[in-house]
């Protein structure tokens, strides 16, 4: 079978590193590119990385990005110039940010999730049903931990759970966001959805979601402990996503969830 030609944006930073790692073990693709925002004088797998160019995503079948939201709609500029697919693990988009992405999906097949994991997934999955099931006396806030160095906050999976709410109760997520508070020892539910994110450690990951009437609560919960499951997901994504045409899919769209 004919490998994939891979390409790795933000090379450098924790999912590049174990990116890199993983594609070196998956007999599907070859890595052929790596991408940062900055010099790099040193090579992984024999390649140096480079800036995001033409140049550099020429030779390239689908490009893997885990950067920041600029960097982002840069790699998805020049994707669409040259007609490459697009896995996008970056979080932090604002509305304004989105809209282009979905711009940019009219012209080349672009897999963005906030998170590859197939548990998490699910957990958004369930959280719709749950929220769809429950009348408007449960209020819900969700809890997510990571490590020290994620600088943005809700986390992209805090938010891919917001969204789960939000759609079990038909509404749109920008209208049912709370309050956003950061590494409190505990916050409220509210009204709207609110979010608390705490950053300590080296912690890969862990998401709560709850429902409450008063009466009782429900849980729902994720816990992650190797980096491994997003970039195994990634590239997962990134074999399915070759068979697709232009258009904006999620991991959902992948695990075939009704």
């Amino acid at each position: 079978m004919k490998k994939i030609n891979l390409s790795i944006s933000g090379c450098m930073g924790r999912m590049g590193q174990q990116l890199i790692k993983s594609s070196k073990k998956n007999k599907n693709f070859k890595l052929v590119s790596l991408t940062e925002n900055r010099s790099v004088n040193k090579k992984f797998n024999g390649i140096k990385p480079g800036l995001n160019s033409e140049k550099a995503f020429k030779k390239t079948d689908i490009i893997i990005d885990f950067t920041v939201p600029d960097c982002t709609l840069e790699i998805l500029k020049i994707a669409s110039k040259l007609k490459k697919k697009v896995v996008i693990g970056t979080t932090g988009f604002n509305r304004n940010q989105e809209n282009q992405i979905k711009k940019f999906s009219k012209k080349i097949p672009i897999l963005k999730a906030g998170n590859m994991s197939l548990g998490v997934n699910l957990l958004m999955y369930l959280t719709e049903i749950a929220s769809k099931s429950l009348n408007d006396e449960y209020l819900s806030k969700i809890f997510e931990m990571h490590h020290k160095h994620k600088k943005d906050y809700p986390s992209g999976t805090a938010l891919m759970l917001g969204k789960g709410i939000a759609d079990g109760k038909n509404k749109d997520l920008y209208n049912l966001m709370g309050k956003k508070f950061l590494n409190k020892k505990s916050f409220p539910y509210g009204k709207k959805i609110n979010f608390n994110s705490i950053r300590k450690s080296e912690i890969i990951g862990e998401h709560e979601v709850k429902f409450s009437s008063g009466k009782e609560i429900i849980t729902l919960n994720h816990e992650a402990f190797d980096r491994a499951l997003y970039s195994d997901g990634a590239l997962t994504a990134s074999k399915w996503l070759m068979k697709k045409r232009p258009g904006l899919y999620s991991m959902r769209d992948l695990l075939n969830f009704s």
